[in-house]
């Protein structure tokens, strides 16, 4: 499943790269030819927003590299670094954009070829709206949060390209001034993208994911037979997958083999409710009967507050998730063989 969301993803960088370069191109040629500063920032955004395939592509590929044991995780982390080299580029264009608009308002100049221009701004717009739409569509579906934004940096630069053509009106009624102001605006509107993108990039960096997630993932751990309750629940993007640490709450006296049973019963349960998961760790821990001393009490002390799940619902469990302490678990991968396994039961 990554490697065929990672094929898709390049698959959509491609593509878009052909054809916004396409359109760059041809809208360069007739900046030359009519001086229009509101054409030249649509020029500047079309092929800063195709350039931003080489992050992305870049990322993807890496992406496919298997996890060794200074990268144990993998090198999907690596996506987030692209967005983060698209929001760097994204505030590159609107500078320049915003630098060109205010020289032409200083040194007004008229522009020719007006037809043209009109010409070339429709194509920009078609070109730019139609690789959002795929790009968002893809990123959207293999979950790459940095395709996504590059998707709306794309559909943006398409109405900056329908505002060159408010610049060439303007020009042909003798309004020096239309075409720079069109070329703040269209500063002004990536600079709306910039936000969304930015809040985008900024939540997966730190690991956000969506809420409703999270409680589907707890909903379908909760009907698992054996399982008493869901103590700790996390989930994380790496890249465009995802990875759960799970502890649920079993009956004490199960057996190894019964309690393994159950962590593997939760890892079947998540792989087929949570979309785009890769892989699971499930941490089963006994129930303490009255009077009985919690199992983890050992471990109190090195647990920091700040580290407490948000589903951390059982008064007793107070180790962090990943302990090898009284626990059954299983790890497996998305296609359903064992990528790591451990099992240990007992206080």
């Amino acid at each position: 499943m990554a490697l065929e969301s990672s094929a898709r993803g390049m698959r959509a960088l491609w593509v878009s790269l052909a054809v916004l370069g396409a359109t760059a191109l041809v809208q360069a040629v007739i900046v030359v030819f009519s001086g229009s500063v509101a054409l030249l920032g649509d020029t500047v955004h079309n092929a800063a927003d195709a350039l931003t395939a080489v992050p992305l592509g870049i990322a993807f590929v890496l992406g496919r590299r298997a996890a060794n044991r200074r990268f144990t995780y993998g090198y999907g982390r690596a996506e987030d670094l692209a967005g983060i080299a698209i929001l760097l580029t994204i505030t590159a264009s609107a500078a320049f954009a915003a630098w060109a608009a205010v020289d032409r308002l200083l040194d007004p100049r008229d522009i020719r070829h007006l037809p043209v221009v009109a010409a070339a701004a429709v194509a920009g717009f078609v070109g730019n709206e139609w690789v959002a739409r795929y790009r968002i569509r893809v990123g959207r579906e293999i979950g790459s949060a940095a395709l996504v934004a590059d998707g709306l940096h794309a559909r943006t630069d398409g109405f900056a390209s329908l505002a060159v053509l408010l610049g060439a009106g303007g020009a042909a009624l003798g309004l020096q001034w239309a075409d720079p102001i069109v070329g703040l605006l269209i500063t002004a509107a990536i600079l709306l993208v910039l936000r969304d993108a930015a809040r985008e990039v900024f939540r997966r960096v730190m690991d956000a994911v969506d809420p409703a997630l999270v409680d589907s993932a707890e909903t379908a751990l909760l009907t698992v037979d054996g399982v008493r309750e869901v103590s700790e629940l996390r989930l994380r993007w790496i890249g465009h997958r995802l990875r759960a640490e799970v502890a649920v709450v079993v009956d004490g006296e199960l057996s190894v083999r019964a309690a393994h049973a159950v962590a593997v019963a939760c890892e079947h349960a998540l792989l087929h409710t949570v979309p785009k998961l890769d892989a699971a760790l499930v941490h089963a821990d006994p129930a303490t009967a009255p009077g009985e001393a919690d199992p983890h009490l050992a471990l109190a002390h090195h647990t920091s507050p700040h580290h407490t799940s948000p589903h951390h619902t059982s008064p007793h469990h107070t180790s962090a998730p990943n302990t090898s302490h009284g626990h059954a678990s299983a790890h497996y991968t998305s296609d359903g063989h064992t990528s790591s396994h451990h099992v240990s039961y007992g206080a």
